[in-house]
């Protein structure tokens, strides 16, 4: 685990260190209060891939396209 701040972490970084978690309590080799810090610190890892991937969504979906289907611009998102 690392010690920056989940809300910091770029969507690779707060992935990868998902995956490491998951690794770690798959194992089972982590004392029973250190599962669950790393549970913990999981689901918050979990909700930062989740809402990093949803803003992605949105400025794909906000991609306007002209009547031949050729990308042309954005439409702004509200909360940019």
């Amino acid at each position: 685990m690392t010690d920056t701040p989940v809300s910091e972490m770029s969507f690779e970084q707060a992935m990868k260190e998902l995956e490491d978690v998951v690794r770690q309590l798959e194992d089972g080799d982590v004392a029973l209060n250190d599962s669950i810090a790393l549970y913990e610190r999981g689901a918050l890892l979990k909700k930062r891939c989740e809402d990093e991937l949803n803003r992605a969504e949105e400025k794909v979906a906000a991609i306007t396209l002209d009547s031949d289907g050729n990308p042309v611009g954005t439409t702004p998102v509200e909360g940019q």
